[in-house]
């Protein structure tokens, strides 16, 4: 399957991303890519996207990633609406209520005491 994502390039605390086309098995750093469609630098703000190589990819069945697809979207070269990509909070929000859980009732049964009959120990039997 066909992938349209980022791979990061440039120095440290100098992104650099270029746009590409890979299959999806291969590894986003420094993996085999089938063509370059673009770059972004979020250092300066400079975009260059194909957009019509782009489109011809995603007809074709590239899938785009999330981030990639909210990109596309802002800059106009799909429709739709844009993917949430943010961290979700491993707290839980305080507004949903959380399911009380009862415990479940055991009956206890009492041994009731009773009064045994001595037990005669059995006769030996000479032989």
């Amino acid at each position: 399957m066909l992938a349209i994502r980022y791979i990061r390039t440039g120095k440290t605390n100098q992104p650099f991303f270029r746009l590409l086309v890979t299959d999806k098995r291969n590894p986003p750093r420094a993996g085999r890519f089938i063509e370059i469609l673009g770059f972004v630098n979020p250092k300066t703000k400079e975009r260059n996207l194909k957009a019509d190589r782009i489109q011809y990819w995603l007809s074709v069945g590239a899938q785009a990633s999330d981030t990639v697809h909210n990109l596309l979207i802002r800059e106009k070269v799909i429709e739709g609406k844009k993917i949430p990509v943010h961290k979700k909070s491993k707290k839980e929000p305080e507004t949903q209520a959380t399911p009380v859980v009862k415990p479940v009732e055991t009956k206890v049964v009492e041994a009731k005491a009773t009064e045994e009959t001595p037990v005669e120990p059995e006769a030996k039997t000479e032989a």
